[in-house]
């Protein structure tokens, strides 16, 4: 059995974030102690889940996408469903943690979140400069 994340970087991040469905982006770093302990709770939730992609991205070796993301602390835990951001939040999260997040992300209705999204955007496109 491969390894259950996908490595990413500024090659492929597009590639990956824009896949259908849900991602997961981790934010880490080698030197990052938080990072370290967090990893094999990221790794086992990700072999869980087969449908869903879990992404790693190092900072150090990407720091024009950590910069491009405002990663102001890791790790950092972004998720995307068909390409929207849903969750972006740093700090190690516990393994049921990350597993109800998960589990919210799969029931939201993403015809009632991109309808949201759309009337927020319109809301701001009206505000005064």
């Amino acid at each position: 059995m491969g390894n259950a994340t996908v490595e990413v970087t500024s090659a492929n991040f597009k590639q990956v974030a824009e896949k259908d469905g849900i991602v997961l982006l981790d934010w880490w770093a080698a030197w990052c102690g938080p990072c370290r302990a967090f990893a094999p709770t990221y790794e086992k939730v990700a072999a869980k889940h087969p449908d869903v992609t879990f992404g790693k991205i190092d900072t150090e070796a990407n720091p024009d996408l950590a910069g491009a993301f405002d990663i102001r602390s890791i790790p950092t835990l972004m998720i995307l469903r068909d390409k929207v951001l849903l969750f972006s939040q740093p700090g190690a999260l516990p393994e049921a943690a990350l597993e109800d997040l998960i589990r919210q992300v799969r029931a939201l209705d993403m015809e009632k979140v991109r309808a949201e999204l759309a009337a927020q955007q319109q809301k701001d496109a009206q505000r005064p400069a």
